[in-house]
């Protein structure tokens, strides 16, 4: 056995269990492909700067979550705590936004890093696929990233999600809000640590989960009753276009994102079969997340949604994913001679698209034949030295058992005959 694990709070996924997790990364940006969004990939480390500024210097991420290093040459990198700040940036780097027709349209998919108290559905190491359409303000754009993620829900047999929706405002809007806020939780009784939390980002107190806090939020004034008529007609735009498209929300006055960026649109995906860690996904609009962190004007909206939440939430609903298994074709070669002949019988069938794997080791008709079973394949070929001398090989079905002899010169069509 090996002297090392992994880390405390992470994991490694391993076959048969990471298929699950392949399929769901798969299904949740098929959407996302056909919809013109095309795939960014960022270093898992980036300046501590770039997070510090646009997620917010206030927030646990930056303050208590950051794996933070400082490399030979004096440099401070952070293992990347999120992804939308690192998309952006990469955008940006690139001049993706001067290159033609706004919004740039991309989505990602990679593990994120934040240092917490490990529990089930929240890790150190985590995977999620991401989405960003930068450069446009636009509700159709709000509303089509909603739809596309309940679009990749369903299309994995998830029923059993809500969609959160609400409007944080602008800066025209928020500041008079701001100030409301500030001036109702001053009058609360809150430890010193959240009444400066309250001073420097007060809708991150909305947001804390201790329940003598929230007993407290009870009668917290709400932001939609400090929305400017602005953010009030886009946000109706944003509703009134996800209810055409035949997708159910709930609006929750009290919604707000842990990240300073958000603004307007925000929303969250939540599944009440996974207890306290209901949220699977969520994102909103972040207008000046560009300029925070140093280029033009560039309001974005999107989204996140987590790949091991997603999982938990399949689990939960007993939902089996349909995974195709890990070869169609498994040979079975006794002997030297037919080891070689059907290596090339291999090699043939995976050239021709067809999933096919090989009983390497030298084993026993009975020990190669568990191995067929394990691969979930359908047909088993098999052949020893009198099978080659008749120039044939026996070809089994896996379910049924029936086993036929075929000619080795018709084998790969008589093979893709079978798999049909």
């Amino acid at each position: 056995m090996s002297t090392f694990k992994a880390p405390k709070g992470t994991y490694d996924l391993i076959p048969p269990f990471s298929a699950k997790y392949l399929a769901v990364r798969e299904a949740i940006s098929a959407p996302l492909r056909k919809a013109g969004y095309g795939y960014v990939e960022t270093p898992g480390f980036e300046d501590v700067e770039l997070f510090a500024r646009g997620v917010g210097e206030s927030t646990d991420i930056v303050t208590k979550e950051m794996f933070t290093l400082t490399t030979k040459g004096g440099a401070n990198l952070a293992l990347r705590p999120e992804g939308t700040a690192s998309v952006l940036r990469a955008a940006l780097e690139a001049n993706l936004h001067k290159a033609g027709g706004l919004p740039v349209k991309l989505w990602y998919s990679g593990s994120y890093y934040r240092y917490e108290r490990p529990q089930k559905g929240r890790y150190r190491h985590f995977s999620q696929v991401g989405a960003e359409a930068i450069g446009a303000e636009d509700p159709a754009l709000d509303a089509e990233l909603i739809i596309l993620a309940d679009q990749a829900y369903r299309s994995l047999g998830l029923r059993n999600f809500r969609i959160l929706l609400n409007s944080l405002g602008d800066k025209e809007c928020r500041p008079v809000y701001r100030e409301a806020l500030q001036t109702f939780l001053r009058g609360l009784d809150l430890d010193e640590e959240t009444l400066r939390r309250a001073e420097i980002n007060p809708l991150r107190v909305l947001d804390d989960k201790r329940a003598d806090v929230q007993k407290q939020l009870v009668d917290a004034p709400l932001l939609r009753e400090y929305l400017c008529e602005a953010c009030k007609a886009y946000h109706e735009e944003v509703r009134a276009l996800i209810t055409a498209a035949g997708v159910a929300f709930e609006d929750d006055p009290k919604l707000v994102r842990g990240l300073d960026y958000y603004t307007r649109t925000t929303f969250e995906f939540v599944h009440d079969g996974l207890g306290s860690q209901s949220a699977v996904g969520g994102g909103g609009r972040y207008d000046g997340l560009s300029e925070m962190i140093g280029g033009p004007a560039l309001p974005s909206v999107g989204w996140a949604l987590g790949v091991d939440r997603t999982v938990l939430a399949l689990e939960a609903e007993g939902v089996e994913l349909d995974i195709p298994p890990v070869a169609e074709v498994y040979a079975v070669p006794l002997g030297d001679e037919a080891k070689r002949v059907l290596f090339g019988v291999v090699t043939q069938l995976r050239a021709a698209g067809i999933a096919a794997d090989f009983s390497y080791g030298g084993k026993g008709l009975k020990a190669a034949m568990k191995g067929a079973n394990r691969s979930g394949a359908r047909l088993a070929i098999i052949a020893g030295e009198r099978d080659l001398a008749e120039g044939v090989v026996q070809v089994k079905e896996m379910e049924s058992g029936e086993q036929t002899a075929v000619a080795v010169d018709g084998l790969i069509e008589s093979l893709r005959a079978k798999l049909a």
